[in-house]
């Protein structure tokens, strides 16, 4: 049977501490979601943090209520608007110290910052 000497069990602890702190900040981000209506509300878009449309709803009758470019112009106008906030929110968490609220497992309460 092998021992693991104490500063290598220190360094594969730190390790795994990182890794699942790692993940949990991947997990807020990827929970980020900006949905900015159109200037008269009839499109909403879905933004992740990313900057990619996850969704787009059309209120209905929405398509017969607008021309063509009006209604390109109120789905870029949501999009525009819903990708600077999700811009906003990624860069809010960003900011702030992304590590606070995932203290490592092994932290007690008189050891937890």
């Amino acid at each position: 049977m092998s021992d693991i000497h104490p500063d290598v069990q220190a360094a594969l602890d730190a390790a795994r501490d990182l890794r699942n702190r790692i993940a949990d900040v991947r997990g807020r981000i990827d929970a980020i979601r900006a949905r900015r209506p159109s200037p008269t509300g009839a499109v909403v878009p879905e933004i992740d943090a990313m900057g990619r449309l996850t969704d787009l709803y059309l209120a209905p009758g929405t398509t017969g209520q607008f021309d063509c470019e009006e209604l390109v112009a109120e789905i870029m106008a949501a999009i525009t608007e819903s990708t600077a906030d999700a811009g906003r929110q990624y860069q809010a968490l960003m900011d702030s110290d992304p590590w606070h609220d995932s203290e490592p497992a092994s932290a007690t309460p008189e050891h937890a910052s």
